[in-house]
C-alpha cells in the first residue's frame, strides 16, 4: 500500500505547512544560519517501527540525508536509534515535530496491531484483525498503512471501496431485502456486498438473502456464540464471512476469537491511538 510520490508529497508539505506556518522564530532567533547538524531519532519504549518511507520524504524536502539503522516493521526495544539524519540545523528543526508525529502516530498503530495479532495467533487463532473507518480526518493513509506494517487489514479505506449496508441504510430502504436487492440490481460484480446485523434474525436473513459478509455490531460473546451456532445450525455458516466489530478490546479479544469470527475489527487501533514516545535529539555540530 503506498501512494504515488506526488500526492504524497502534498500531504506531507500540507503538514508542514500547518506547523511550521510563517516561519521557526525560535529556531530563527537561535540557530545561526549556515550551520549542519548531526541528529538521531531514538525510540524510548518497545515498538514496531512504522513511518519510514513518509519521514525520509520529509527529511528530503526540507535537503536533509537520513540514514535508518531498522527496516520498516522490525521491533525494537527501548532506546533503539531509529535513524541518523544529517542536514541544515534551521532546517531539520522546523521538520522535527512534523517528523515525529508521523512517526509516532504510525509506529503507535502497528504496534498495537501487531500485540493483538500475536495474542490471538499465540492462543491457536487464526483470524484476520482489522482497522476500521475512525480515523482521524486527513490521516487515513498514513494510519491504515501503519495497521498494515503491523500484520492487520486495514478493511476499507473509503467508501468506495465496498459496500457496508448499516442500519440507516435499512431504515431509508425500508428493509433490509430492498436495500440488498437494490444493492445488488446495480453493484459491479468486483463488489461484495457486507451487512451490518445486530440480531440472530437479521443475520440468518442476510446470509439467505446472499450477503457475502455479515457485520456483527456491537454483540456480547453470547449474542456472538448465537447467531453462529444459528448459522450452523442451518447449514449457512460457510456461506458468509463473519465480522466482528464493537467493543471489542485487548482484554476480551480471545472470548470473541474462541468462536470462530473470520475478521475481528477495532476502532480503537486507529481511534485511539498511543503514540510511541520517540525524540529527535542533534548529536553533533558538523559545521
Amino acid at each position: 500500500m503506498s501512494l504515488p510520490a506526488n500526492l504524497l508529497r502534498d500531504k506531507l508539505e500540507a503538514f508542514l505547512e500547518e506547523d511550521v506556518g510563517l516561519g521557526d522564530i525560535t529556531t530563527e532567533l537561535v540557530v545561526p544560519p549556515g550551520i549542519t547538524v548531526r541528529a538521531q531519532i531514538i525510540v524510548k519504549e518497545p515498538a514496531v517501527v512504522a513511518g519510514l518511507h513518509e519521514i525520509k520524504m520529509l527529511f528530503e524536502m526540507v535537503g536533509a540525508k537520513v540514514n535508518f539503522l531498522v527496516n520498516e516493521g522490525d521491533e525494537v526495544p527501548p532506546n533503539t536509534i531509529v535513524a541518523i539524519v544529517e542536514g541544515d540545523g534551521k532546517a531539520l528543526l522546523s521538520a522535527e515535530r512534523t517528523v515525529l508525529n508521523i512517526f509516532s502516530r504510525m509506529s503507535g498503530i502497528a504496534t498495537e496491531t501487531r500485540r493483538l495479532i500475536k495474542k490471538v495467533r499465540g492462543a491457536g487463532f487464526n483470524i484476520r484483525i482489522a482497522a476500521t473507518r475512525k480515523t482521524a480526518p486527513g490521516l487515513r493513509y498514513f494510519d491504515k498503512r501503519a495497521v498494515l506494517i503491523g500484520g492487520g487489514d486495514p478493511h476499507r479505506l473509503k467508501l468506495d471501496d465496498q459496500i457496508l449496508i448499516k442500519d440507516n441504510h435499512i431504515i431509508i430502504a425500508g428493509s433490509l431485502e430492498n436495500a440488498l436487492n437494490r444493492a445488488r440490481s446495480s453493484a459491479s460484480f468486483t463488489k461484495k456486498i457486507e451487512v451490518e446485523v445486530k440480531t440472530v434474525d437479521e443475520a440468518v436473513q442476510a446470509v439467505k438473502l446472499g450477503a457475502d459478509i455479515i457485520m456483527l455490531d456491537n454483540m456480547s460473546v453470547d449474542e456472538v456464540r448465537k447467531v453462529i451456532e444459528s448459522l450452523k445450525g442451518l447449514g449457512l455458516r460457510d456461506k458468509v464471512l463473519i465480522e466482528v466489530s464493537g467493543g471489542i478490546n485487548e482484554e476480551n479479544i480471545l472470548e470473541y476469537a474462541s468462536l470462530g469470527p473470520d475478521v475481528i475489527s477495532i476502532g480503537a487501533l486507529t481511534h485511539s491511538v498511543k503514540s510511541i514516545d520517540a525524540s529527535l535529539d542533534v548529536i553533533a555540530v558538523i559545521r
